[in-house]
């Protein structure tokens, strides 16, 4: 399965559709169970006879495979959140109950990174898909941090702060509420970060120079 945001040292990653899963295989290791034996619950709850939908097997359970140190093509899962609660439901005792919690608040911060990301691929594409070639495991503030930059230094404020300010409903794109000319700066700067993010790893003097070509492009 293709990674939008790789795996993590649990096996959370995001995949294409900008949804947070997990691999069976690094669940079998934390639960400390055989990979064959988390196969054979997910085959039991994935069963049309176990009353599961074939709707929620399907979305929550995507067959996926790796390849083992035999060089043999193995089959995993690629589980959602509902997925794999479904799956450790049954995994009891005080070592379950730790990496359930683990894994649950892993979950809430890959979604919550994933949140990030998608706001900041509608606000700015071109910067959003470079600073994913420049990090090998980007953080939500690589995003972020960039995102708010140029909204601060071309409309005053974050994107946020401009929902709040316009009663603008969380989550939904500010661009249509921006002037034709906010927009056209906003996308210059944006081109122009591109290239300062790999020239000019300093935050601050990142911010200076953007500053000082807004106000040359304001003058010309």
């Amino acid at each position: 399965m293709r990674e939008l945001i790789p795996k993590d040292q649990y096996g959370v990653f995001a995949d294409t559709k900008d949804t947070a899963r997990v691999d069976s295989l690094f669940v079998a290791e934390f639960f400390e169970k055989e990979h064959k034996n988390v196969l054979r619950d997910i085959a039991k709850i994935t069963d049309p006879k176990s009353g599961l939908s074939t709707e929620f097997a399907q979305l929550n359970f995507e067959p996926t495979s790796y390849t083992d140190g035999w060089n043999r093509k193995q089959k995993a899962y690629a589980m959602t959140r509902d997925g794999f609660t479904m799956l450790v439901m049954g995994y009891t005792g005080q070592k379950a109950m730790k990496f359930k919690e683990l894994y649950i608040k892993r979950f809430n911060e890959m979604e919550q990174f994933i949140k990030t990301l998608v706001s900041a691929r509608k606000e700015f594409p071109l910067l959003t898909d470079n600073i994913k070639l420049l990090h090998e495991n980007p953080k939500p503030y690589h995003f972020s941090n960039e995102c708010d930059m140029l909204n601060r230094i071309v409309i005053g404020m974050t994107a946020k702060q401009f929902r709040l300010a316009n009663g603008i409903e969380k989550g939904k794109s500010i661009r249509p509420y921006l002037s034709d000319e906010q927009i056209t700066m906003l996308d210059t700067l944006q081109k122009v970060d591109v290239g300062l993010l790999v020239a000019v790893p300093d935050y601050g003097q990142r911010k200076r120079y953007l500053e000082w070509y807004k106000t040359k492009i304001e003058k010309n």
